[in-house]
């Protein structure tokens, strides 16, 4: 007879953080023990907090992680709890406010996620951060601009090859990258028009030039091919990338 691993009860829970822009609705997933558990700031895509990326949080509370997901555009909405809709509507607006937003608030917010996994009575201390699309995008820039965070997992990451983030679209994320402290895994699709060839060869020289610890990846896959709902989804590939995240997490947060 096999015996199975006791099962994982997820709890969840609401917090609205202090910003600069005013209160951040964050939603934390993290698994019910009584030990403590390293913390993932997990950044959505630019449709916020999706019941898709609600079940990526929840596959990483389930692996042992205290998970807060921010809403990215928390300051430019009306109220808390607005979630964009996967069409073309959806993705104007959230193309829109990616850029209306001040480059100074995505670090600000980013801040305010490290602070409270750090002092979270569930969490270890240990924090990393994991994001797709535009959260690849800023969680690549968390880790560079926070020294806090040891690991980040970055899914086709738009717009740092473009130094588009923000208001003016002129960010400056790549200057940041010899302040990161953290090991990055950095994932593509090959067939993201978002990020072309010649974008992703920015990215990884950079990383090469400042010598920081990386992993790179690229799969033969569309934009969003992590994302369990439409028609780009590819479960095997999002299998595998996913796995090799977890992975790093493991690694370097416990």
């Amino acid at each position: 007879m096999v015996q199975s691993a006791a099962m994982t009860i997820i709890d969840t829970e609401v917090a609205d953080l202090s910003t600069p822009a005013g209160p951040m609705r964050t939603y934390v997933f993290r698994p019910n023990t009584p030990s403590k558990s390293p913390g993932v700031v997990l950044y959505s895509e630019i449709f916020q907090v999706t019941a898709p990326i609600r079940r990526t949080a929840t596959w990483l509370a389930g692996h042992g992680f205290v998970v807060a997901v921010p809403e990215v555009y928390h300051e430019l909405m009306d109220g808390p709890g607005v979630v964009l809709a996967y069409d073309q509507a959806g993705a104007d607006r959230g193309n829109a406010c990616k850029i209306q937003k001040e480059l100074a608030s995505y670090d600000a917010d980013a801040a305010a996620c490290v602070k409270f996994l750090q002092k979270h009575p569930n969490c270890s201390g240990s924090v990393g951060t994991w994001g797709m699309c535009l959260g690849g995008h800023l969680a690549f820039r968390a880790a560079c601009t926070n020294p806090a965070v040891t690991a980040s997992v970055c899914f086709y990451a738009t717009d740092i090859h473009k130094r588009s983030l923000g208001k003016g679209m002129n960010d400056d994320t790549l200057d940041r990258i010899k302040q990161l402290k953290a090991e990055l895994l950095m994932i593509w699709g090959r067939q993201d028009p978002h990020v072309p060839l010649a974008g992703r060869r920015i990215v990884y020289d950079a990383l090469t030039e400042a010598n920081i610890d990386f992993t790179w990846l690229e799969m033969t896959g569309q934009h969003a091919f992590i994302r369990d709902e439409g028609p780009r989804y590819d479960p095997e590939l999002a299998r595998q990338a996913m796995t090799l995240g977890i992975d790093l997490l493991r690694r370097k947060l416990r």
